[in-house]
């Protein structure tokens, strides 16, 4: 009772603290944001990236496999600094507030048309994975139908994105980063002298290693097809993540586009190191019997791993742990349906149907696409929940955003890129990405090898398409 008590006072903490945003935000470019600072951009760009999938997702990946299911948030450090050294200060130089805005910028109208429309399926993908985190979160906590919790979760978060904008993100993520840290790094220490101390959770996950045989303390254990097609997909996704990136878009200058890229990369990687471990103890605990699900059965799912063991806390403690939690769903879910929108506002109907729009009706635009896609959102995570795993959705959409950075770097590279060529690359990776996991979600493995993920078919395609059309002068695509 008492950890539902602390956080639904999170919850009224976190709606009247992006509610009281929206006297801010009287504006189109107020609602996507301008002239951040710093610690604003931090706090924003890191809900991109320390979101469910990085508590309930890298929870479950520890719960199955180890300490190795941290290379989730290792994996998006990297991207996030890779994005530091060589982009952040190109892109804020450029000026425009999107990724297909930059691309735009290099390709023309149509190549801005088609990776805007492929980018917002991203994120609706990431989106649809926050509301899957948020309804096993309640469907955990509380007992109630995953559909009711999910609903519930999505209004909320809806409601203080829509009337606040970027200044609602930024203002709740930093309120959100803090408690997700305090709390993750209280639940580890507790757990684990409950548990009695350090070399009896070593002893534990060597027991299990023999038992098992899966390797929980390796950081290999996970496969490295899979951690190396993380990393690709990281290291060329950051580049291309709307919601991580817009922030940094609306910087004061491009030096601080840089500085808070490199600050958000040291604040991401650790988290999931975290995370896993939580993960790891959840199953010692089950392996011993005593970490049960709500309906009183020893845990077997992975996906309530980090809500279950929570219960086991102190009350207070408890609360302010699943506060975090539900934070870090938070703090993704906003700016991911911010993106959505703004990318739907900015590069389909002020770009193509109605370049003379006012501002009050870009507002207007801009509100009702954020309101459609988080709803689009939650259908999506209601109808695909017991489908995979919350990571592996993530990242197949990651691997299209990679693959379409892969044609941003020959725009900026390549006096010969094409636009022509750009537009039928980025369409062909779509189709490519889009079929190797079905094909994977149907078939059990992929089309090819268990190793040549749908992030080596993607990025794949969109080199060896951007080579193929090559030309020697740009041809304007639309």
């Amino acid at each position: 009772m008492i950890q539902i008590i602390v956080i639904l006072v999170y919850f009224i903490i976190t709606l009247f603290v992006g509610i009281r945003s929206s006297r801010k935000t009287n504006s189109s470019g107020k609602y996507y944001g301008t002239h951040l600072g710093v610690a604003a951009i931090v706090c924003a760009s890191a809900g991109e990236w320390l979101g469910g999938t990085a508590t309930t997702g890298v929870s479950e990946y520890g719960f199955i496999y180890g300490i190795s299911g941290a290379w989730y948030t290792i994996a998006n450090g990297l991207g996030i600094f890779f994005l530091a050294l060589f982009f952040a200060k190109t892109y804020r130089g450029i000026g425009r507030m999107t990724i297909p805005g930059i691309i735009e910028y290099i390709f023309g109208p149509t190549a801005q048309f088609i990776s805007s429309i492929l980018l917002v399926l991203v994120m609706l993908a990431v989106g649809m994975s926050q509301i899957i985190a948020a309804g096993k979160f309640g469907q955990a906590l509380l007992g109630i139908d995953f559909r009711i919790s999910a609903i519930v979760f999505t209004s909320i978060f809806v409601v203080y994105t829509l009337a606040g904008g970027m200044n609602a993100v930024s203002s709740t993520n930093t309120m959100h980063l803090v408690v997700m840290y305090v709390g993750i790094i209280a639940s580890v220490l507790l757990l684990m002298s409950g548990l009695g101390g350090m070399s009896e959770v070593v002893s534990e996950v060597a027991d299990l290693e023999r038992e098992t045989g899966i390797r929980y303390s390796s950081m290999a254990e996970i496969g490295m097809p899979k951690v190396s097609s993380w990393i690709i997909a990281s290291l060329f996704g950051a580049c291309t993540a709307q919601a991580g990136i817009q922030p940094v878009l609306a910087s004061k200058d491009a030096i601080t586009a840089k500085k808070a890229c490199v600050l958000t990369a040291l604040v991401t990687a650790p988290f999931g190191i975290l995370t896993a471990l939580i993960g790891i103890m959840a199953k010692i605990m089950a392996n011993q019997g005593r970490l049960l699900d709500a309906g009183g059965n020893i845990l077997t799912d992975g996906k309530l791993a980090l809500t279950s063991i929570m219960m086991e806390l102190p009350p207070f403690v408890g609360g302010l742990v699943l506060a975090a939690e539900l934070a870090a769903i938070l703090s993704t879910a906003s700016p991911i349906i911010l993106a959505a929108g703004t990318m739907l506002t900015k590069d389909v109907y002020q770009a193509r149907i109605k370049p003379n729009a006012t501002d009050v009706q870009i507002l207007f635009v801009s509100r009702l696409t954020t309101a459609v896609s988080g709803l689009i959102c939650c259908l999506g995570a209601i109808l695909l929940v017991e489908q995979n795993n919350v990571l592996d959705i993530v990242y197949s959409a990651y691997s299209l955003r990679g693959a379409l950075f892969v044609v941003l770097i020959f725009g900026f590279t390549w006096k010969k890129a094409s636009s022509k060529g750009a537009c039928i690359s980025m369409v062909l990776t779509g189709i490519v990405a889009i079929f190797w996991t079905v094909f994977k979600v149907v078939s059990g493995d992929y089309p090819i090898a268990s190793w040549f993920t749908e992030t080596y078919a993607a990025v794949l395609t969109a080199a060896v398409t951007m080579f193929f059309f090559m030309a020697k002068d740009k041809i304007v695509c639309g």
